[in-house]
Order: C-alpha cells, then structure tokens, then sequence
C-alpha cells in the first residue's frame, strides 16, 4: 500500500528511498576487511546477506556491520496463523540459510501474544501455541540449517521473564509518537488505515518496533509488508540519540497464484501452494496457476520459479518433446525470462516443470508428517482450526 503523504508525519529519506543503491564497494577506512567468516571474505558475506533484500536500508551500514561484527544478530518474526504458505516456509529456510552461513544469529520471534492481539486463530492462544509448534516443525523438516545458531523465541516467555525490560520501552515508544504515525503502521498486521482497529491493534506495532531492540537486532529480516514498523525503530533512534540503528533488510512478497492476487491467502487455499500439500494439489494448483504466455510482470509462476527454484536448485530444468525443443537446464532467471517472453518457452512447459521442482522441495517435509507421531498429530489439529481474520 503505497503511503499517506497527507498525515502530519512526513516520510523520511529512507521511507522515500524504495530502490538500494548500488553496494559500496568498500567499507569504511578504519574497518578491516581482511576477516574471513564460514570461508567467505567480507566481500561474499555482504553479497549473501544482501541477496536476501528486495530493499536494504542502508548498504552502507551492513556492510559496515558485517565488518565489525563476525555474528551480528539478525530478528525475524511470524504469528503462528494457520497452515504455513510455500513463501513462508521455504522462502525464510533460503533466507536464514544465507543469514546463517554469512555468520549471523537469527533470532525467530514466534510472535504468539501477536497472534492474539491481532485475533488469529479466534484469538485463542492455545491453538496459536499449536500452530507455532507445527510451523517450526516445518522450518526443521524442510531443511532450516545451522540450527545451533537460530534461536526459536516465543513472544509470551520471553516478554513474561523480562518484563521490567520491555513494557518501559513499548511505552516509551509508545509516547514519542502520535496516534497517526502508528496507525500508519497497521499494514504489518494486514490491514489497511480505512479498517476498524481494536485498542489491541493499535497497540500491536509499539510492541514490534520494542522487539527490535528487546531482541538486540543488528537486522531485521521481514517482508516488505513490514517496514513500516522497522523505518519507525530507525525513527525511533533518533529520538534516542541512539547511533546503531537497526538495518533494514526487506524481502519480496510473492503473490497469489490467481489473476490479480497481490499476496498469497491462508484462507483461500487455491492462492498458494502449502508446505504439506500432497503431490496431486501441488501439480492442480499450478495447472490453474494465472500463467499467461510471454508476459513475465505479474506473472505468480514465474515469481516461484525466480524466489523459489533458482535459489533453492541453482537452475531450472524444463523437460520437453524433441519437437517441442527437447529438455532444457535454465541457469539464471534472466536466460529463462528471454526464452518466455520471445514464446520459446511455453506455460504448458513451465508449469509441470515448476510443479516437479516444488514437489521435490517438498517431499521430506511431506515424509516427515506421514512418519513422525507429534508432527502428524500437530498437522491434525491445525487443518481442524478455523482460520480467523
């Protein structure tokens, strides 16, 4: 949603400043860049961290981080809200991968009192707890490495077992901005300014932005649904006078697989593909993908194939007749959207070829629930619950 320019709070340099600027190509003077971390020079580690980023806020504080720090922290959050989406679940295994392997801590906020606050799953907190059991579940079965440096961190322990920390600091954020510029933030939670807010989520991105700092972050890795309330912990620095601001690290947000979809769906299940969806729906949900022939903008299949496939497989392989053109190993999203749009790669091509390569990427999630009792039981328990808004 683009953002209200006509509310008293005007947009600073860095809420204008959607497109990253090229990377530096040094840091600066005083830093070394002589530190190797993982086997990767500083050099690498800036690049695989800022792979992450359809925006970075700002290029030269990362890289500047990264310089001084050989595990910076990295915050990233979800509320436990129903089954998990293929975005959800294998977009973020490929991000804190990379996070991971550049040598960053990745702290993962199950966000459950947000969960409630924002009325998921009826606002009952126990079927949210099971939904985040059931998410992390996922993360491990899918191929979440470097476990030993990804924290999971529930909202209610941690904010319960360290309140005199944190409740002094929602408020204090709380205090330091007027009503609008929160409200303003409220896109976080999927909704819009023009809808009817609860007490409860007005008070919800107060809360986030405290969880930036509550959590120590050096970075914030969400979607681009999120900076909002992540420019507003940067906003909030300056109030403080605080040097170190949070970096900004925002990931693309796929789309629905139908015409029109800005975003995937938990509530309508012919949006997305889901991490434990069998074969079969794997393969008739993309056959009804929106896939229109020689159009790359605003295509989803091809968005899967990008954030998905390549990144995941290094390559993507397309299986065709002889005189169809016989197969063809794809190495870069740039060589396959040359092919599509000049019409040598048609959708009846692509599609089963991506719907392969999904099912291949989520076989052993697939396994895991058929196998493992508490991972079936979980699965069981979240189909059952109702989906709230």
């Amino acid at each position: 949603m683009a953002e209200n320019q006509s509310l008293d709070h005007q947009s600073s340099p860095e809420e204008m400043s959607l497109n990253p600027q090229p990377p530096p190509s040094s840091p600066s003077s005083s830093i070394s860049t002589s530190t190797v971390v993982n086997g990767m020079t500083l050099e690498e580690r800036f690049q695989l961290v800022r792979s992450i980023g359809e925006e970075c806020i700002q290029e030269d504080e990362l890289l500047n981080l990264l310089a001084k720090k050989a595990e910076p922290i990295c915050y990233d959050g979800f509320e436990p809200s129903g089954r998990m989406h293929i975005a959800q679940g294998v977009v973020k295994a490929i991000n804190v991968n990379k996070l991971t392997d550049a040598g960053c801590r990745v702290k993962i906020w199950v966000a459950d009192w947000f969960a409630q606050l924002n009325n998921k799953m009826g606002g009952d907190l126990k079927k949210i707890q099971t939904v985040g059991k059931y998410l992390i579940e996922i993360w491990k079965a899918v191929g979440m490495k470097n476990l030993d440096k990804v924290e999971f961190l529930w909202s209610s322990e941690e904010i319960n077992s360290r309140a005199h920390e944190y409740w002094p600091l929602v408020m204090d954020i709380a205090r330091r901005n007027n009503f609008r510029r929160i409200v303003r933030c409220c896109q976080i939670m999927g909704r819009s300014e023009v809808d009817e807010l609860s007490a409860a989520q007005i008070f919800y991105p107060c809360m986030q932005c405290a969880d930036v700092f509550f959590l120590k972050a050096d970075i914030c890795q969400l979607g681009m649904d999120q900076r909002k309330v992540n420019v507003l912990a940067r906003e909030y620095c300056d109030d403080i006078k605080r040097k170190n601001k949070p970096i900004i690290l925002s990931h693309h947000m796929l789309p629905g697989l139908q015409e029109g979809q800005e975003k995937m769906s938990k509530s309508d299940p012919s949006s997305a593909v889901f991490m434990e969806d069998e074969e079969a729906e794997v393969n008739l949900k993309i056959k009804k993908a929106f896939c229109p022939p020689n159009i790359v903008e605003g295509n989803p299949c091809l968005e899967y194939v990008k954030y998905i496939i390549f990144p995941w497989f290094g390559e993507f392989l397309v299986e065709r007749k002889e005189e169809n053109g016989g197969d063809k190993s794809f190495k870069t999203f740039e060589e396959l959207v040359v092919e599509y749009e000049k019409g040598d790669l048609h959708p009846a091509d692509l599609k089963p070829a991506l719907s392969k390569a999904l099912n291949k990427i989520l076989k052993p999630v697939r396994d895991h629930f058929a196998t493992d009792p508490t991972a079936k039981d979980l699965l069981k328990r979240v189909k059952s619950y109702r989906v709230t808004r």
